[in-house]
């Protein structure tokens, strides 16, 4: 069965964005965008391939669909990329956004966990949630990994990684790497 990965950069103290989306907070680092772009090719949206030495063509190592919020989803938008990750088979869910006008994009007004377990019991790559804080909330009971690309910045404030209620769910580490200025990437499979 297909899994639901949920793969986030984090600050240390839990936010995946600024109050306003930002996230150009995360300090970068050659040795970890090689890394990152080596191991998981499929993160690396369809229109930046070229910028980072790949083939718009690069093959799918892992995933095959991506599944994300509109605050996800809306940086390409407002950079007029409609299909971020054209690589992938994608969907946003947002009961907010309206329409998409790119076919290669299926808007998800309502139901997230039951797409999530459509999309599971089809064939296939894994599922990459990509984002954001209360779709990851939302869909907490079908996460099967997390992927947290941990770096060394405090935000303050922002979009936490899980923005939904008090539900403590239990996840064991299956690996750490320290990669770059220090950042740490850390596997979890739920327990």
């Amino acid at each position: 069965m297909r899994k639901l990965v949920y793969y986030v950069a984090v600050s240390l103290d839990g936010y995946i964005a600024g109050p306003a989306g930002e996230f150009d907070f995360y300090p970068s680092d050659a040795e970890m965008g090689a890394w990152l772009n080596g191991r998981y090719p499929e993160f690396v949206p369809s229109h930046l391939r070229p910028l980072v030495g790949m083939a718009v063509d690069e093959p799918n190592k892992r995933f095959d669909t991506a599944v994300m919020g509109r605050r996800s989803y809306e940086p390409a938008l407002s950079e007029g990329v409609t299909s971020p990750y054209a690589h992938l088979k994608q969907y946003v869910v947002s009961s907010t956004l309206g329409r998409i006008d790119d076919p290669a994009v299926e808007l998800v007004e309502r139901d997230p966990v039951g797409l999530v377990r459509e999309l599971k019991r089809q064939d296939g790559k894994d599922i990459w949630l990509a984002g954001g804080g209360l779709l990851a909330a939302a869909l907490l009971e079908e996460i099967d990994e997390l992927v947290i690309k941990s770096y060394p910045v405090v935000a303050g404030t922002g979009v936490p990684a899980f923005a939904g209620e008090f539900r403590p769910t239990l996840f064991r580490p299956t690996e750490r790497k320290a990669i770059g200025d220090g950042v740490q990437v850390s596997w979890f499979t739920r327990t």
